[in-house]
């Protein structure tokens, strides 16, 4: 997944989706390597992190879907 970055919010942050306007998950999420993003990381809003199990079996399933 080049195209993407498993993303957490760090400690004391909440860091909105530019899109959704949605809070990124604490246990983090998958979001696109867009310039929003990368800046995110570099300042220190998010942090890269390891999708849990349970993320990776469900990526890319829809609401409801199992």
């Amino acid at each position: 997944m080049d195209d993407q970055l498993y993303l957490k919010p760090a400690p004391g942050r909440v860091v909105r989706d530019p899109v959704t306007m949605e809070p990124l998950a604490e246990a983090g999420e998958y979001k696109p390597r867009t310039a929003y993003w990368l800046r995110r990381l570099k300042e220190g809003d998010v942090v890269a992190g390891t999708p849990s199990v349970e993320a990776t079996t469900t990526a890319g399933k829809g609401k409801g879907e199992k």
